[in-house]
């Protein structure tokens, strides 16, 4: 049988990119393009959606004509997959098509005082019960919202029943497909704070409580399935646009973690570890999100997973890099950090906009402790890769309780998990087994396995088990039980030392 080949749009917080997998599960090619951002005011990140748009534009024809150079034909290509960053929130002009203002990224806080003000109110409960999430800036909701609240092209639209509100994969898929498709998938829509995760519709009760019109939202379809064609004059025009999973879940799935019980944390932007608990949502009692895993076709289940979210991980490498210009690449920190054997007593608490998981604490802010004469870049290097373990292992010890069973081993991708370094530090602080694949591109190969599944390229993930098991790099833990409580331990207190900055100190700014 001739090669066939899948196709992977992967727009993520800082960057785009479109990859192409053969039916063996082998990345092909790819090409990816630096996503501008915008902090109009302290604590809003903004992305243009033109910029989302043509960045994944440029990035599919840079790919394709990368493709053809190596002797395929773009015929042969059998679908393409969408996976996005996840609930930050678009909104455009249903007849016209173009935007009625700028995304609001997930990681922005703009909408604390509104989030504040909605926990008040006597019907708040109704959100963790019926969407599984705490009603938090993170989820989509909120920062629809807000644009409804404030922005007066948005207050328009709406009223003449002109606006179109969607994440960023139903941005895409809208415009990929011509203005056809204004669709998203369950994982997206999990994170939105409007669906039912039992029913997985949108709930009327979700969308009164938020004001948010059900007219405006795309419609609910699964992972796997085609959702329309691409017509946008370009070289794929007439291929499937066939799946569409929110990154974090398609990572979840690129890495296989198919069964119950399995897991993985992706090392971007932010740091987010999954923990598939099958087809029944498990409900957090322990500060972590109940969301959609995946469902892979209009008539399969929905497989759920505790997920939790670090705000900080990678962004705290180009912080040291942008603002206290202590590298010139982010890759410089792992040089940094194999120069000494501990951080000299330093701990660092990257709450830049807040603590997520487990904690949920939008009153926190970044601090570092333990700074003394003797403290040097290679010990500030070593305790900004430890800070995204020591979040690890918060969130891991959350997982287990939930979960009842201890995870043994924690599946990994995504730019961070590149740094051997970082890898051995988060099997020492975690105290489990850490799985590196040789093939990390893991987010873009879950929604490839989806779109695959839906053009009939495999007929089940279970033909992708020999996938990626090659030059597996293993890292094992080297510290002792000891030791290794005695640092979380003084984690714990650098935390602690990180709340209640925004109760006094941001209001004398």
């Amino acid at each position: 049988m001739s090669k066939q080949f899948i196709g992977a749009v992967d727009q993520g917080t800082t960057s785009s990119r479109f990859l192409i997998f053969d039916n063996e599960g082998n990345l092909v090619t790819f090409h990816q393009v630096e996503l501008p951002q915008s902090n109009p005011q302290l604590g809003w990140l903004e992305h243009d959606p033109l910029d989302i748009l043509n960045t994944v534009l440029e990035c599919i024809d840079k790919t394709i004509h990368r493709f053809e150079l190596m002797g395929y034909d773009v015929k042969d290509i059998k679908g393409i997959g969408v996976t996005n960053q996840r609930e930050s929130a678009v909104a455009w002009n249903k007849k016209t098509g173009e935007p009625l203002r700028n995304t609001i990224v997930w990681s922005d806080v703009r909408t604390d005082e509104l989030v504040h003000k909605l926990n008040k109110r006597d019907d708040a409960h109704i959100v963790k019960e019926l969407a599984g999430l705490d009603l938090a800036s993170y989820f989509t909701a909120v920062k629809i919202k807000w644009m409804l609240d404030n922005d007066e092209q948005v207050k328009e639209a709406v009223k003449e029943n002109n606006a179109c509100f969607g994440t960023v994969d139903s941005w895409l898929i809208y415009k990929l497909s011509g203005g056809v498709a204004h669709v998203t998938d369950v994982t997206n829509a999990s994170r939105t704070l409007l669906m039912n995760l039992k029913t997985l519709q949108w709930d009327d009760q979700l969308l009164k409580f938020f004001e948010i019109p059900k007219s405006g939202l795309p419609k609910l379809c699964s992972s796997s399935e085609v959702y329309g064609e691409v017509k946008l004059g370009i070289s794929l025009d007439g291929i499937p646009i066939a799946g569409c999973l929110g990154d974090q879940q398609a990572a979840l799935l690129g890495q296989k973690c198919f069964a119950e019980g399995e897991a993985k944390c992706t090392f971007g932007t932010g740091a987010f570890m999954l923990f598939n608990t099958g087809t029944k949502p498990v409900v957090s009692s322990h500060g972590l999100i109940t969301t959609v895993a995946f469902k892979l076709g209009k008539d399969e289940p929905a497989v759920y997973a505790l997920e939790g979210s670090m705000a900080v991980a990678g962004s705290s490498l180009r912080w040291l890099r942008d603002n206290l210009r202590l590298i010139k690449t982010m890759e410089e920190v792992s040089d940094l950090a194999e120069h000494v054997a501990d951080t000299g007593g330093v701990y660092f608490v990257t709450a830049f906009s807040g603590l997520f998981a487990p904690y949920w604490r939008d009153d926190a802010r970044g601090t570092m402790i333990g700074l003394t004469s003797y403290t040097n870049k290679h010990h500030l290097a070593r305790a900004t890769l430890e800070s995204m373990s020591f979040q690890s292992r918060a969130i891991l010890d959350s997982m287990n309780q939930d979960a009842g069973t201890p995870l043994k081993v924690l599946k990994v991708d995504g730019g961070v998990s590149n740094s051997n370094i970082a890898m051995q530090i988060e099997a020492d602080l975690l105290g489990i087994t850490v799985h590196r694949p040789s093939m990390r591109e893991t987010t873009a190969f879950g929604t490839a396995i989806a779109a695959g599944l839906a053009v009939g390229v495999w007929k089940s993930v279970h033909e992708l088990d020999a996938v990626n098991e090659k030059d597996i790099t293993t890292f094992t833990p080297k510290l002792t039980e000891q030791e290794r409580e005695e640092r979380y331990g003084v984690w714990k207190k650098a935390v602690e030392s990180s709340l209640h900055w925004t109760d006094d100190v941001e209001d004398n700014l």
